[in-house]
């Protein structure tokens, strides 16, 4: 997720998949925080090892921990993905076990800003280590930049995470990636907006697309928030169109997306980056769709 630093009938699938998964959660009792459902997966069950022996993390601030521990830092060690905190158990920690040699089968490539043109690089540092599994996060700086218009374009997004994977196959073949929908962050504005800390730590440049003049309600600000909620839908749309064309890659069918983020899963300074909380939340998902 962001730091200080194609049309409407493919939106529509990622929609669809989010109303289907929060009325999975409201039918379980859900609300704020709720359990997330059964992850819809795209990978040929004859083509997928539920059990990796290794992991590897690519991405952004979300996959670093960033904010999670204190203020305006990376914690690592509470990522979702690779981290070794007992309150998160991130993926790893279920796939590989707890110790060091969990840890010596598990390398954190994600970096704190990081857009999907970055993607590229970190997947190749990742398939240096020929890892069993892959886990990917990335996207949320690409709608958090200045302005709308400074969004990047979602064909772009696309070509450059299909050529983030195409650099993964040609290092590592074997390697099965799982990808995570970027969060609602219009979801995560809704949680923030009323708590002064969190607009003060906002006001030093994280996400301005959605958290800039965060109480404004005129016309231009709701516009402004609903494209930018429009364009992350889009790029759920890419990453799900791009990881389906490869049998080794797994998408969580929007489940992160769909999450209703409260104050309870997001970082007590930003309210907008996942606490320990919500990073364990994110683990749960990931876990779900590896293992299913």
């Amino acid at each position: 997720m962001p730091t200080p630093c194609r049309v409407r009938p493919r939106r529509a699938g990622v929609a669809a998949l989010a109303l289907a998964a929060l009325s999975a959660s409201a039918a379980c009792g859900g609300g704020e925080g709720a359990a997330a459902p059964p992850p819809k997966v795209s990978s040929s069950p004859s083509s997928w090892d539920r059990s990796p022996d290794s992991v590897a993390a690519v991405g952004d601030s979300i996959t670093t921990g960033f904010d999670s521990c204190q203020v305006l830092s990376d914690c690592p060690s509470v990522s979702w993905s690779t981290g070794d905190s007992p309150e998160v158990r991130s993926l790893a920690a279920r796939l590989l076990g707890d110790g060091a040699s969990a840890r010596a089968r598990s390398w954190n490539f994600a970096e704190t800003g990081a857009r999907m043109s970055d993607l590229e690089g970190q997947m190749r540092l990742a398939a240096a280590r020929r890892p069993e599994l892959v886990t990917v996060l990335a996207g949320a700086n690409d709608a958090c930049r200045g302005s709308v218009k400074g969004m990047t374009p979602v064909e772009t997004f696309r070509e450059q995470f299909g050529a983030a994977l195409r650099t993964l196959r040609r290092e590592s073949p074997k390697t099965q990636v799982y990808v995570a929908s970027i969060p609602d962050l219009k979801r995560l504005w809704e949680v923030g907006r009323g708590t002064s800390m969190a607009q003060e730590i906002w006001k030093l440049g994280i996400c301005p697309t959605m958290l800039g003049e965060a109480e404004a309600m005129d016309r231009k600000a709701v516009e402004r928030r609903k494209k930018v909620r429009e364009r992350v839908e889009e790029y759920n749309e890419a990453l799900a169109e791009v990881c389906a064309r490869d049998r080794r890659c797994r998408t969580d069918g929007g489940a992160v997306y769909a999450y209703r983020f409260g104050a309870r899963q997001l970082s007590r300074w930003d309210l907008f980056h996942p606490g320990v909380d919500g990073q364990a939340r994110l683990a749960d998902i990931a876990y779900r769709t590896v293992t299913a």
